[in-house]
Formats: C-alpha cells, sequence, structure tokens
C-alpha cells in the first residue's frame, strides 16, 4: 500500500514540480512526467532483480571505477604529454566501461561465491578421511548428537545451514513455552558442538529462494555438497531417502545400541499399567523400551518374571510382546502323615494302652 502512495506521489509529484521549477507551459509538464516515468521504470526493473545480483552489481560498478582512477594515476605518473591527453580526453569513457565491466563480472561471478564456500567446506573433510554433515533443527533440539560427536562415533565437518539457524531462532522467540524451550536447548546444543575441537562445526549462508519448506531446502543443499544428514525426524528421513540422500537417524542408532533381548529369554519387569487388550499389562525397561505383558493385567503394580515371546522393530523405536510366568503355590507342611494332600491339622485323641495280660 505504500509503494503504491509512493508511486502515486512521484507521478503527480513530477509534472507539477516541471511546471512551476523548470517551465511554466507544457514543456516543464512534459519534462516532470518523462522524469516521473523514469523514476517508476527504474523502480519497475530494480523490483525484479535480486537483492544480491543489485548488491553485487554496485560493487563491481564500484571496484571498476576505483580501477579506472587507478589506471588514469598511473598514465599521470608516466609523464607523457600524449597519454595524459589522451586519458583526459577518454576519462568519462574509461570510468563507464570499466563500471559496466566490474558490475558484470560480479554478476556473472556470484553464484560461484557459494561454489567456494562448497569445496571449502568438501575439502575440508576430505582432508581428516571424514565426510560432510548437515544437521537439522530436530537434530539440535534432540541433543544427542552432541554425544555422539563427544564420543568420537562421528567425524568430519558439521554444517549448519544460516536457515536451519533461523527456523531454530523463530522456535525459541515462540510465545509457546515449550517451543520457546526446545529452541533454547537447541542453541545450547548448537554452542556445545560448536566447542567440540574434534569435530568442526560451519554456519553455511547458502539459500534457496525459490524453495519454501526447510525440509526441501535441507535435502537440495545435501545434493549439492554431497552431504548426508543429521536428523530425528521421520518425514525428513524418507523423502531425503527417497531423493537418494544418505541419512543419519539419531533415533536408528539409539535403537541400534539398545540391549539385545532375543525370544525365549527370560526377563524381570514392573508392570505398570494395564494393557488395551485383555489380560495385557504394560510394562518399561531402562531404556524406556515397552514392553506388552500378556497375562500381566493381575500383577499391575508388580514385579514378575516374564518370557519374550516376539519383537517388532521399527524407525519409530522397538517393541517388545513377553509372557508373564504364573506363579505356583508355595506348599503348606502338614501335620499328618502319609501322601494326603495338605490341610489343615486336626488332633485326635489316641486310645488308651490296653492293659498287659498276664502271664499264664
Amino acid at each position: 500500500m505504500l509503494i503504491n502512495i509512493i508511486r502515486a506521489v512521484v507521478l503527480l509529484g513530477g509534472p507539477l514540480v516541471g511546471y512551476f521549477q523548470v517551465s511554466n507551459n507544457w514543456k516543464g509538464v512534459l519534462i516532470g512526467f518523462s522524469a516521473s516515468v523514469v523514476v517508476l521504470g527504474i523502480e519497475f526493473v530494480i523490483d525484479h532483480i535480486p537483492l544480491d545480483s543489485l548488491i553485487s552489481a554496485v560493487i563491481g560498478a564500484i571496484i571498476g571505477l576505483v580501477s579506472a582512477q587507478l589506471l588514469n594515476w598511473v598514465v599521470f605518473q608516466m609523464n607523457n604529454p600524449m597519454l595524459y591527453v589522451w586519458a583526459e580526453h577518454y576519462s568519462l569513457l574509461i570510468h563507464l566501461m570499466f563500471a559496466c565491466l566490474g558490475a558484470v563480472i560480479f554478476i556473472r561471478k556470484r553464484s560461484e561465491l557459494d561454489l567456494i564456500d562448497r569445496d571449502l567446506i568438501v575439502k575440508g573433510g576430505k582432508k581428516k578421511s571424514a565426510s560432510t554433515h548437515i544437521v537439522d533443527t530436530s537434530a539440535l533440539i534432540d541433543g544427542r548428537v552432541a554425544d555422539v560427536c563427544e564420543s568420537k562415533f562421528l567425524n568430519g565437518t558439521l554444517v549448519v545451514p544460516r536457515f536451519v539457524l533461523q527456523e531454530l531462532q523463530r522456535i525459541a522467540d515462540s510465545s509457546d513455552p515449550i517451543r520457546r524451550a526446545k529452541g533454547r536447548r537447541g542453541m545450547d546444543v548448537l554452542s556445545r558442538l560448536q566447542e567440540n575441537p574434534e569435530v568442526p562445526v560451519r554456519i553455511f549462508d547458502k539459500d534457496f529462494p525459490e524453495i519454501r519448506e526447510v525440509d526441501a531446502k535441507i535435502v537440495s543443499l545435501a545434493k549439492e555438497l554431497g552431504a548426508k544428514i543429521i536428523t530425528t525426524d521421520f518425514n525428513l528421513n524418507k523423502v531425503a531417502s527417497l531423493q537418494g540422500v544418505a541419512v543419519l537417524n539419531v533415533n536408528d542408532l539409539a535403537n541400534a545400541l539398545k540391549p539385545v533381548v532375543l525370544p525365549g529369554e527370560t526377563m524381570s519387569i514392573f508392570v505398570v499399567k494395564e494393557g488395551k487388550e485383555r489380560d495385557q499389562g504394560v510394562a518399561y525397561l531402562d531404556d524406556g523400551t515397552m514392553v506388552v505383558v500378556e497375562e500381566g493385567r493381575r500383577a499391575v503394580g508388580q514385579k514378575v518374571n516374564a518370557t519374550v515371546s516376539s519383537i517388532l522393530q521399527t524407525s519409530a523405536g522397538r517393541m517388545i510382546f513377553a509372557k508373564a510366568h504364573r506363579e505356583k503355590p508355595h506348599p503348606v507342611e502338614s501335620t499328618v502323615h502319609g501322601d494326603a494332600p495338605a490341610g489343615p491339622a486336626i488332633h485326635t485323641a489316641e486310645p488308651p494302652a490296653a492293659p498287659p495280660t498276664p502271664g499264664v
């Protein structure tokens, strides 16, 4: 809205200024209107030029003008009258040509600046016979990637794109306290990674303005750098794998490092709550793995022995199915001799002994 107002002011103000200041006739109005059209035309052209290209053109033009001025200074120092006259006569043309040449060179070579940065990252990783890894937002918030790096199971160069850092900052500035805590945790993990001298961390400025989703940007950058992606996001894992990008999922690593439990083994577990199905109970191992206990509903709040029947392994985690042992009742000792079943002791009075028979 503001831009349209400024355009209207320029379009109406130009003819008025031309009439009152240049000439009080139709020539002044025409000159003012022409100036307004030129300004609006320049604004329209600049609106379709990317900011980085515009900055590159300005920097290149400035360097071209400085180079032309240095050329004039060199000619003047030679004390040659003919060269001096030639340089003075064509000075404006030389400055214009050098300015245009500098602008064109910088615009043409602007895209190669990112390639230089990319080559430095890739070559830096190859010096240590390691690869390049791109860390996404979910891995930074999760935090376990820092523990993996400190344990020296992961080496090479960690690349944190600028758009990932911006997304992490937006999460840290969120009004939701939970999201804000997650964002700040991600910032702390990034600082912890940067303090680790074994694994260099690079903040990469390459962006993809034509792509809106951060996950798609990460996949595109991984393709360009030939890097792997470190993440805990299941969807990003699938999308990157479908596009041929190697993914290091921290959850898969954690699942692979869990203690191995085989079907048929017996474990002692504490049944925490009832399950969804009939006679099921739910327990958890020390690493957080959920155990579904068949016939464990009656043992809620108790510690029981269970035999592993099957294991379900997925990218989201692992689930163990087990069957609780039925406790056998302990036998109660009886005072009755023989093989009679145990029961309450019955005391009977013994008959009196018969008197001795007198001898004959």
